[in-house]
């Protein structure tokens, strides 16, 4: 075990060229062992049951992630329980501790530069007080609010990264990649780049993007991507959440591992260093991430011990036709079959096109009415 105090940190490794290997989407891995609630997607977890955390960052190391993000949200109780359950796995292994803030009902709901940035603030206690190795500001729709974010995390002195939710089309306001990029480097920003809404393919096009405009003016950054697991070839602006697969019908969209293998590639080639994922992956998908890049890491992680790159293990099957698929080829070229009758191939995004301001995002503090949730109902069926 490697003491916090003689393990390099985020920019001592990405300055040097190394890679560093996120880990997964906590939300929906929990959701799916019934330790997290759908819809508010927060992470009582860490202080309700903390052995299913810990036990998913265990998993998440095993695999080769070398980055625990903390399973945080904005509540002082469960911010202090997930950083402790962050940082004792990461001392199991040469892994850093990141502490993370996202958007918030503030913005959307139009208030102040004054009032979001103090909501920033209040998690900040915390990240300080349990020493988090640098600070990720992520899950951002519009870049405004990832400045403010990254300008109160960068007073801290720690390491900052930012990732917005976009695609190639830009944020919500119709910022492009590359200027989002090259304001999020001024705000402060260390590393930039993607994380959710959209798969691989998707997300390293789109980082692909901000490199060019941070190049282009002048700047230097690191860069990295955090896609889903899910294929979104049919997601509009907003993402996957506009799917009508959202939340709980997306499995026939899970990237295998073979798919992991071909964006860990790609994000590595298009000279992303940090590469990790989001909702959806498990720590099998990590696993793929570093199996692939093994030869520039120099090492296989210890999930692979009984595993083997590209099907190895088949070799020992029992049937001639399946030890046949111990090859690399075999699995590049599958594609994989859903096995669902009549099941389409893409979907019709919902497509609301909602942002910051629209009466429908406006926070309350009283649970969603039936009047409220009757109306909505309507406004779907006539396709808004």
């Amino acid at each position: 075990m490697a003491p916090t105090g003689t393990k390099k940190g985020i920019l001592e490794r990405l300055d040097a060229g190394e890679i560093v290997i996120g880990d997964g989407g906590f939300v929906f891995a929990l959701e799916k062992r019934g330790y997290v609630k759908a819809g508010p997607w927060t992470p009582e977890a860490a202080a309700e049951h903390p052995e299913a955390v810990r036990q998913l960052h265990r998993e998440f190391l095993r695999a080769g992630a070398n980055v625990m993000q903390t399973f945080t949200f904005y509540g002082a109780q469960i911010n202090e329980a997930a950083c402790d359950l962050a940082r004792e796995v990461a001392n199991e292994g040469d892994a850093l501790v990141a502490g993370g803030v996202s958007q918030t009902p503030a913005y959307l709901s139009c208030k102040s530069e004054q009032e979001v940035k103090a909501t920033f603030q209040k998690q900040l206690d915390v990240f300080l007080q349990k020493d988090v190795d640098f600070l990720i500001a992520e899950y951002f729709e519009h870049v405004e609010e990832a400045e403010w974010a990254v300008q109160v995390l960068k007073t801290t002195g720690k390491p900052v990264a930012a990732t917005l939710c976009i695609g190639p089309e830009g944020d919500l306001n119709g910022v492009s990649p590359g200027d989002c990029a090259v304001k999020l480097v001024q705000a402060g920003a260390d590393i930039v780049g993607i994380n959710c809404h959209f798969d691989p393919e998707t997300c390293v096009k789109t980082v692909k993007m901000m490199k060019e405009g941070v190049e282009k003016a002048g700047l230097k950054a690191h860069y990295m991507s955090q896609p889903l697991a899910y294929h979104t070839p049919d997601c509009n602006c907003q993402g996957f959440i506009d799917l009508p697969e959202f939340p709980f019908g997306l499995e026939p969209r899970i990237l295998s591992r073979w798919d992991m293998q071909k964006y860990a590639r790609e994000a590595y080639n298009a000279g992303i260093r940090y590469i990790g994922g989001c909702c959806g992956f498990e720590p099998y998908h990590t696993r793929a991430l570093a199996e692939e890049l093994a030869p520039e890491r120099g090492f296989l992680p210890a999930g692979s011990e009984k595993h083997g790159s590209w099907g190895s293990g088949l070799e020992m099957h029992t049937k001639p036709w399946v030890r046949a698929r111990a090859r690399r080829d075999y699995w590049e070229n599958m594609k994989p079959a859903s096995g669902r009758p009549f099941c389409p191939s893409l979907s019709n995004p919902d497509s609301w096109g909602v942002t910051k301001g629209h009466a429908d995002l406006m926070q309350q503090k009283e649970a969603t009415s039936q009047e409220q949730l009757k109306a909505l109902f309507e406004k779907a069926n006539k396709g808004q």
